[in-house]
This record gives C-alpha cells, structure tokens and sequence, in this order.
C-alpha cells in the first residue's frame, strides 16, 4: 500500500539492488515524516535503506537524518559516527548541518577541542547569518580551554565589531553626565533637573525622563557611593549580557528596564523625583539570573560562578533597599520585574544553551515544520513583550493620575 509520499513502505524495505531515484527521495520525505511522529525506528530503517544511493548528496541526506534517528533512540555514539561518515562525502546542502551536529554531538560528549575542529569546518560552510552563532560557540569553547585570546576573537566576530562595547559607552556617558550635573555650578543643576524623574513633569509630557534618569545620580556630598556603585554593577553585569545577548540586544533590554524601573516608582513611589541607574542594572541583573536558570546557557566556570551568585546579590540589595532610607526599592522591583520576565521569555542568542545542544540546527531533510514550531516560539516572545507594554501602558496612566 502507498501512502501520500507514493512509497509503499515494507515493499522498499524489501526491495533488492539500488533504489530508483523517485523512490530514493520519496523515502526521504517519508523517513522525515516518521521523524516529526517520533517513529525514529522506522525512519532509521528507511534512512539506512537509501543510503548508498549513487548520488553522494542523497546518501548524505540519508546518513544526516539516520543521525538524528540514533539520536532521538538515544544511540549518541552511533549518531556521532554516522554524522561523521556525512562530513566524509562531497560538500552538498548536507554537509553543514552534519559538521553542526558532529560538533553539539562532541560538547556532549564532553570533546571540547574536537567540538571547535568541527564548529570550524562548520563555519567554512555556513551561510552569513548563522556565522555570528557560531563564532559565539567558538569563543566560549575557547574561553572553556583557557584560550582567552581566541576567545576574545570569536566573540567580537560574533558582535560582528572589533571590540566595541555598549557597556563601556554606556558607563563613560553616564559618569560624565553624573559628574558634569554635580560640579558645573548652575548650569550642571540645570541640566541635572532637566534629566532627573520629575514625576510632575512625566505626568505633563516629558516623556524622556523616564531614560534619563540613568544619566544622573545623588550628588557625591550626600550620597558619595552612588554612581560608584551603579557604575561598578553595570561594568559586571553588562558584558555578561552583551556576550549572551549581543551589544544592540543588550542596548534594547537596558532601556526596557529603565523604563520598567522608572514607570513602577511613577505610579506607585512617594517622592516625585528620583536618580540613579539602579533601575536598569536591577533589570540587566534579572535577566542574567532567569537566563541562566531557564534556559542553561553553556559558560566557561569562572562566569558560571559568578552567574550562580545572582540569586543571593539580588536578595541583599533588594533587603538593603528596604532597610536604609532615601533608596527608591519601587525602581529596583521594576527593573528586576523587567529583566527576570524578558530573561523568561528570550533565551540567549549568542552562546549554546543545553536545550540547543540537543536540537538540530533546522529540520530534517523533506520535513514540514510543526506549526508551533520555531514560528510558535517567535508568536510566544512578542505577545510576552507586548504583556509587558502593556503593564508599562498601565503604570503610565497610574502615574498620571497620581501626579497630575
């Protein structure tokens, strides 16, 4: 009996001699079928049928979806060899999902160095936009290895710069701006009052201020470790965001949760104005800690350490906030808020997460996408980035009732 693929399944298993290339094909299309309804083994019998086919770029097809068989059956040594036995035939559409294979295979496996022999000879072969993602993978194994200096290669190719850093910008402006509102005489209190959260004044349309608090702090006379300290976090957390994340990500999330800091003291804090950063730090912070409970991300041990101490950093700020007076808590929860809800959602973009390493980098040869697939995940991110507008939307109108 056929089916829709027009392959009657045991007649081709049992078919002696070469395949015609109709049915060869056919057989892979019916093989990644099975694959999607988890009936890996008769996918691994029509898989292992088809290879050997005189055209090299069907037996790859063939060799990269019998992988994934031995794979999902939990076979792991015989997908390696198997996606290895792919890399060893002509160069076809095969050959750089079997090289990304080999190398997640390898990581596994615990063989970093033969996991960045791979991920090179993947990255020789794959197309420019997964490049970056790859140089990612590359420089955290190299840092892994101890090879700093390559590290530092792989991850600004992966930034797509030559070491540029938002964090670096992001600290010199805000030290400026801060030092500049406190020893400018009159003109630098002018300029420290048009960038503070004036609630009053966002309740009437200056908007801005809601960002440019970040830029200003408490003057070094009363409060003389406040810039130094939201300095000193930012210069911690915000190269880790930009590793995971990428420099033009990290710049999105930090104004998002300044706004989700600054929109939760509008509508709900006491004092009408405020100062400080620490908002938007609370947010970078937050993600760090959900991305890395959530989502894994394969790091090297020294960011490992310093990412499982977030749980007990936010603990103690958010107490001492709390206990000592003149510290706005109300910006702190919402950039925390932000920044643990984003880190839910968006799972690391430029490093290998575990779940990564154990999926394929795209479907199978002939296969459909499941229709809450890849696109599901995307639908899922925007409507949670819109929920989270939406509470900043309601806070906003909190805030304007309150100060108007």
């Amino acid at each position: 009996m056929t089916d829709r693929f027009g392959l009657d399944l045991e007649a081709t298993l049992s078919h002696d001699g070469p395949l015609p290339r109709d049915v060869a094909l056919a057989a892979l299309d019916r093989a990644a079928q099975l694959m999607t309804s988890a009936d890996f083994v008769d996918a691994a019998r029509l898989y292992q049928r088809v290879i050997g086919f005189d055209d090299p770029s069907v037996t790859a097809a063939a060799l990269l979806g019998l992988g994934e068989a031995w794979h999902r059956l939990d076979e792991d040594g015989r997908a390696l060899a198997t996606w290895e036995e792919a890399t060893r035939l002509p160069d076809s559409p095969s050959t750089y999902p079997a090289w990304r294979n080999v190398a997640a295979a390898r990581v596994r496996a615990g063989d970093l160095r033969g996991a960045i022999t791979a991920y090179r000879e993947a990255d020789r072969r794959a197309p420019s936009a997964d490049r970056p993602e790859i140089a990612s993978r590359l420089g955290w194994l190299s840092k892994e290895l101890g090879d700093k200096g390559a590290a530092g290669k792989y991850f600004a190719r992966a930034r797509g710069d030559v070491g540029t850093s938002v964090t670096i910008g992001l600290v010199a402006i805000t030290t400026i701006a801060s030092l500049v509102v406190d020893f400018a005489g009159t003109e630098g209190a002018r300029l420290g009052d048009l960038l503070a959260l004036d609630k009053v004044a966002v309740a009437q349309g200056e908007i801005w201020r809601l960002w440019t608090v970040t830029l200003v702090h408490a003057p070094l006379d009363v409060m003389p470790f406040h810039l130094l300290f939201n300095m000193y976090a930012l210069w911690l957390a915000g190269p880790f965001v930009e590793q995971l994340y990428g420099r033009w990500r990290f710049l999105a999330f930090y104004l998002l949760f300044a706004a989700g800091g600054s929109l939760l003291t509008f509508a709900l804090g006491e004092s009408r104005g405020g100062v400080g950063a620490s908002g938007a730090i609370f947010g970078l912070f937050g993600l760090l800690f959900a991305a890395q409970r959530i989502h894994h991300p394969v790091l090297d041990r020294q960011s490992r350490a310093f990412l499982g101490q977030l749980g007990g950093l936010l603990a103690i700020n958010l107490l001492f906030g709390f206990v000592v007076r003149g510290i706005d808590n109300f910006a702190h929860i919402g950039g925390l808020i932000s920044g643990l809800w984003l880190g839910l959602l968006v799972a690391p973009t430029n490093v290998p997460t575990l779940r990564s390493l154990w999926r394929r980098p795209g479907p199978l040869p002939g296969a459909t996408v499941p229709a809450f697939g890849a696109g599901g995940t995307v639908v899922i991110r925007l409507a949670g980035v819109v929920a989270l507008l939406g509470l900043f939307a309601a806070l906003f109108a909190i805030g304007v009732g309150a100060w108007s």
